[in-house]
C-alpha cells in the first residue's frame, strides 16, 4: 500500500521560507509523478508543482514559479517543496500526491491515486 507522510509545516513570516518533505513508501516510484498541491480556508485544493520521479522533470503553478522548488532524494524516497519569498496568501494545507506517468504531469487533483494527510503552512504579515 502507497503512504505518503508530509511533514515540514510550520509558522514562518512573510519573506521567509520553508522545506516540506514527502516521504513515500509501498512501492517504487520511478514511474511516478509526485505533485504538492494546497488547500487554503474556504478554497478548493490547488496545485502548486509535481516532479517525474524519474528524470527529475519539475512543472510548477504560475503562482509559485520562481519562489517555489521541487526536488527529490531517491535514496530517501523522498520528495522536497522548497519554499521561498513566502507570501501571506500562501497560507494553507499542503499536500503531497502521486500519479503513474504517463506522459505528462498531470494537475488536476482527480488525476492523482494516493493521497498524504497533509502539513499546515502559515505566513504571517
Amino acid at each position: 500500500q502507497v503512504q505518503l507522510v508530509e511533514s515540514g509545516g510550520g509558522l514562518v513570516q512573510a519573506g521567509g521560507s520553508l522545506r516540506l518533505s514527502c516521504a513515500a513508501s509501498g512501492r517504487t516510484f520511478s514511474s511516478y509523478v509526485v505533485g504538492w498541491f494546497r488547500r487554503a480556508p474556504g478554497k478548493e485544493r490547488e496545485f502548486v508543482g509535481a516532479i517525474k520521479w524519474s528524470g527529475g522533470w519539475t512543472y510548477y503553478a504560475d503562482s509559485v514559479k520562481g519562489r517555489f522548488t521541487i526536488s527529490r532524494d531517491n535514496a530517501k524516497n523522498t520528495v522536497y517543496l522548497q519554499m521561498n519569498s513566502l507570501k501571506p496568501e500562501d497560507t494553507a494545507v499542503y499536500y503531497c500526491a502521486v500519479h503513474p506517468y504517463s506522459g505528462q504531469l498531470l494537475s488536476l487533483p482527480s488525476d492523482y491515486d494516493y493521497w498524504g494527510q497533509g502539513t499546515q503552512v502559515t505566513v504571517s504579515s
